[in-house]
């Protein structure tokens, strides 16, 4: 069955072409470079992997259940429209939201893939050329992993929400080379780890957790080259340059706060948009949610310089200032400990399973003497 009939609503073209403005630089300084970032470049060739073997297809999905979390994370429940429900709609309604949340990342990590890509063709420095061609293969094989989970296992798609496509159709268009940089892999992506993080964190399902896991120990690594390149370019900025990439930053923290939130789903289930709005602005979920939104995105906006008054009442009004003292590094330390950790188990099952076949044939063997 293709892509296109699984969408819920299928998108009105089959591409979207947007008009890309800069220059491709060409940097003939083949001296070894920044040494942090070349040794970034390193761990992204080590660590890449290949989602057909890390990643074991063969557990079985509930589509009616796919994430395995409390119902109570879901906006209607404890509404009239829950009590109404019965156990199949109740199921449906938990395949739409995965299909949706998963959606947006499938639709996020092509935008990656593409911000990535342009970053290589951009960026004047060889170091960030070189760490940015590893990230658009890491980039590459999250889209191909979520594109195979929504396929396979859940069987629906949602196209990307719009407010997710005007964010990076403005990171896209801006000729200059950091904003790929300061849109996708500081906005987007930290929007990504949070949303990644908590149902990681959450689910009971091994195969989702395994996808979220092996995504998220990459995206640390994206977030450092972010950083980095960033935070030395921006020290070069005037005050007027870097009021402008504050004033993105501040209009696309208040897009993805407001404008992110599954009314899409309930619109599916009949339920008006205004309505669907605020039973979303109720929801007791979708309010801790914005609050983790921001924990990977205010730390890292403050760790580059963006850090002006009208940027900081900005967070002050959202209610995430105090975030920005987070230590980010001990964050994404975490994400790639519970990486490996899964790993080990896995490896560790897998070890025994083989010890207990060498010994049953062994026993075979001594049996039929």
């Amino acid at each position: 069955m293709s892509t296109h009939d699984l969408y819920t609503t299928a998108p009105e073209q089959p591409l979207w072409t947007v008009p890309a403005s800069g220059a491709a630089r060409f940097s003939w300084d083949y001296d070894d470079g920044r040494e942090r970032l070349l040794a970034l470049y390193q761990k992204g060739k080590d660590k890449q992997w290949d989602g057909n073997k890390r990643i074991d297809w063969s557990i079985e999905v509930d589509p009616t259940d796919p994430l395995g979390t409390p119902d109570d994370a879901l906006t209607l429940y404890g509404t009239p429209h829950w009590a109404k429900m019965t156990e199949k709609d109740r199921g449906e309604l938990r395949r739409h939201y995965t299909s949706w949340q998963f959606s947006q990342f499938l639709h996020g990590e092509q935008g990656a893939m593409v911000c990535a890509a342009r970053i290589v063709e951009s960026v004047p420095d060889l170091d960030a050329k070189f760490y940015s061609a590893t990230q658009t293969m890491d980039e590459a094989r999250h889209a191909e992993i979520y594109g195979r989970f929504l396929h396979e296992k859940v069987g629906m798609l949602y196209p990307i929400n719009d407010n997710l496509q005007g964010l990076l159709g403005d990171t896209l268009r801006d000729s200059r080379w950091d904003m790929p940089y300061l849109g996708m892999q500081v906005l987007i992506e930290g929007l990504a780890l949070a949303a990644f993080g908590m149902i990681r964190d959450t689910t009971t399902q091994p195969l989702p957790k395994q996808i979220l896991a092996y995504v998220m120990q990459d995206e640390a690594r994206h977030v450092a080259f972010g950083r980095m390149a960033l935070r030395d370019y921006y020290k070069q900025l005037s005050d007027a340059e870097l009021r402008e990439r504050e004033e993105f930053v501040i209009e696309g923290c208040y897009l993805m706060r407001d404008r992110l939130s599954g009314v899409e789903v309930l619109e599916n289930f009949g339920i008006g948009k205004q309505e669907a709005k605020d039973l979303s602005e109720h929801s007791e979920f979708l309010q801790l949610f914005r609050k983790l939104l921001f924990s990977r995105i205010v730390p890292c906006v403050k760790d580059i310089g963006l850090w002006g008054e009208r940027l900081q009442k900005a967070y002050v009004d959202m209610g995430v200032f105090d975030l920005g003292d987070s230590n980010l590094d001990l964050l994404m330390a975490q994400d790639e400990e519970i990486a490996e950790q899964l790993d080990r188990e896995r490896f560790e099952v897998e070890e025994q399973a083989r010890v207990a076949e060498v010994a049953e044939a062994i026993a075979e063997g001594g049996e039929s003497r």
